[in-house]
């Protein structure tokens, strides 16, 4: 699974659902509680349809939609397809501004659950910013070396403990598996 952290922006939506866009409809998003946003969320979490984004990097034709989108060619809403949200939670809420952590899939959009958040609350929404902090057993906190750390040893330990994650031996710090099935050596 992955994991990441979402900023998202209420009361705007954009083309690319994603701050690079050009901004396509505003609505007020004053009335919108923390409550709100909270009680939505449950609707995102577990085996869910989404609509992937017009531009992404899905091909037709072997050519990237966003490719085709930006020439102006007509590019039809791909069909809604399951994906899965293992987590979903809000971590802060300074209006207009949201920050989610999702734990979720392959193939899932983080730009269209922050999309379809905003129109479920009957407003809009569009992506600020967003943060891996997972990808198949290597996390931020535990794996990513900060600058004071980049010496040679640190440097050999860090991929040391990434080498034994990714061969499956059993590392000094067992990985726990937060889902039946999914072993903690696997790496998609």
């Amino acid at each position: 699974s992955q994991k990441y952290t979402a900023i998202g922006l209420l009361g705007k939506a954009t083309d690319t659902l994603d701050a690079t866009g050009k901004v396509t409809e505003e609505k007020p998003y004053d009335q919108i509680t923390k409550g709100d946003l909270e009680n939505v969320l449950q609707k995102f979490t577990g085996d869910i349809m989404q609509v992937p984004p017009l531009y992404s990097a899905l091909k037709k034709d072997g050519e990237r939609l966003s490719t085709l989108m930006k020439r102006g060619e007509a590019v039809e809403a791909k069909p809604a397809r399951p994906v899965k949200v293992y987590s979903l939670s809000l971590q802060q809420f300074q209006p207009p501004l949201f920050t989610l952590d999702v734990e979720c899939g392959g193939g899932f959009y983080v730009r269209s659950l922050v999309s379809d958040i905003g129109k479920e609350l009957s407003t809009c929404a569009t992506m600020q910013e967003l943060t891996r902090t997972k990808q198949g057993p290597f996390t931020l906190e535990e794996h990513a070396l900060y600058e004071d750390k980049w010496t040679i040893d640190e440097i050999a330990r860090s991929l040391e403990h990434c080498t034994s994650l990714l061969s499956g031996e059993p590392s000094h710090k067992k990985l726990k598996t937060e889902h039946p099935g999914e072993t903690a050596g696997s790496c998609e």
